[in-house]
């Protein structure tokens, strides 16, 4: 009998990282990791903007709950959250180089459970 092997099998056997579903290069900046090279660069502009003062309270990687009627129905991490000087409000970012029905979902999930704006960052 012979076992036929799938790509992804051979990848874990010879301890190669697994390709994005998208062909997204991680990247690591300040120690921090990004799912994509477009996701790491708005965080060194993120990082600008908080040294010059328009923005503070940068956070990477915020996770939300979501509950429904007393149920938890799963967790969603959004890319960003910060404080806009400017306009005097938070602000939550989604980068997304494609953006499929999944993330759609979890965005509208975030904002009718917490009442918040999730802004998509292409």
């Amino acid at each position: 009998m012979t076992t036929r092997w799938e790509q992804g099998d051979i990848d874990r056997v010879l301890n190669k990282p697994a390709r994005s579903k998208y062909g997204a290069k991680k990247v690591q900046i300040d120690g921090i990791g990004f799912d994509s090279k477009r996701e790491g660069a708005r965080y060194v502009e993120l990082k600008t903007m908080q040294q010059a003062g328009l923005i503070r309270n940068l956070n990477c990687h915020p996770v939300l709950d979501i509950w429904i009627k007393e149920i938890f129905i799963c967790k969603v991490e959004l890319d960003f959250v910060y404080f806009d000087v400017a306009l005097i409000h938070t602000r939550f970012e989604d980068v997304k180089g494609i953006d499929n029905a999944l993330s759609q979902l979890k965005r509208k999930l975030v904002e009718a459970t917490h009442g918040i704006t999730v802004e998509l960052v292409k």
